[in-house]
């Protein structure tokens, strides 16, 4: 259970690459983290995993039923949604269908259910962040299901930055838009790659920490690409 004194944050992905680092880098910084994923994080401070993968309804009570379990009637400072995947083809590739409801139930169902979660628990003037793709702004021809589902994410977030969106007042919801993380999966898969336009996951666990105690925070509904070039990331708007 969260203590009362500590800021609060939960990670919806938190045993991911990414997710993983900035369970870490909130721990040291003295906030309570809790882990939303299919496996515990043995970093956090307490976790749901999921175990429901067939009905995103089904998902939704799953999580929400071991938030309360954590949090109680309590209410969090953040809640970070890194959670997603990969996968490629076009339509004419014999598992587009298959790769597509893949890559919805990663970045669409997660971000939708971590709305839930916002509304159910996210203090006034809390920060919600999502995970959407700067690919995923222009076509996607050779990932279709991915600019699909990651097109998604961005549609939300620009909604929940509307009025009568139901995030709780005065909060943010901002989605962060990576090109390339230097995740151990990427450089495995890709040696050869320039590393230095790729964004490392402390800068992104730190930017978020950042947002979340309020500082150079975007407008609620930003899109915010991370543009990495010679190891300097920069931030653009949208």
């Amino acid at each position: 259970m969260a203590t009362q004194s500590a800021k609060k944050v939960i990670v919806y992905g938190g045993r991911g690459a990414l997710g993983n680092a900035i369970v870490q880098h909130f721990k040291a910084q003295g906030w309570w983290v809790g882990s939303v994923d299919l496996h515990a994080n043995d970093e956090a401070h307490g976790n749901v995993a999921i175990t429901k993968h067939d009905s995103l309804l089904e998902q939704e009570q799953e999580i929400l039923a071991g938030v309360k379990n954590l949090v109680g009637d309590g209410q969090v400072d953040a809640i970070l949604c890194v959670a997603g995947g990969w996968a490629g083809g076009n339509i004419a590739d014999k598992d587009f269908v298959k790769n597509t409801d893949l890559v919805l139930k990663q970045s669409v169902w997660s971000s939708v259910i971590a709305c839930r979660l916002s509304s159910a628990y996210l203090k006034p003037g809390g920060l919600l962040t999502l995970t959407g793709a700067n690919s995923a702004t222009e076509p996607t021809p050779g990932a279709v299901g991915y600019g699909l589902a990651k097109a998604a994410v961005h549609q939300l977030v620009k909604t929940l930055g509307a009025k009568g969106s139901g995030l709780p007042e005065n909060s943010t919801a901002v989605a962060i838009l990576p090109v390339m993380l230097d995740t151990p999966m990427n450089r495995k898969w890709m040696p050869t790659a320039d590393f230095s336009t790729w964004t490392s996951l402390d800068y992104v666990a730190d930017l978020l920490r950042q947002w979340s105690e309020g500082k150079t925070r975007p407008n609620n509904g930003s899109l915010v690409a991370l543009i990495t070039e010679k190891g300097e990331t920069k931030l653009q708007y949208s």
